[in-house]
């Protein structure tokens, strides 16, 4: 009994770092959090495209010349109805 308990003893000592280690300390990111992280980038740059043409727009509209008329003038006495 003695030999058993010194058998098991040794095997728990022997295996417990081999289960203690996942692995994952020496590999890297997986490939779903790759797609993860570039769906996410995707996102970001499909927003900032939109953005970019407003903000360019503002821009012009703010910094560029003004439109003197922008709507005709209708004269009122020459309408008849």
């Amino acid at each position: 009994m003695k030999f058993i308990i010194a058998l098991v003893m040794v095997m728990m000592v022997k295996t417990v770092p081999a289960l203690a280690s996942s692995g994952q300390e020496t590999m890297g990111p997986s490939l779903l959090l790759l797609l993860f992280f570039g769906f996410g980038a995707l996102i970001v740059v499909c927003q900032l495209i939109p953005s970019l043409v407003l903000f360019c727009s503002m821009m012009k509209g703010l910094f560029g010349k003004a439109v003197k008329n922008p709507m005709p003038v209708i004269d009122e006495k020459k309408e008849t109805v």
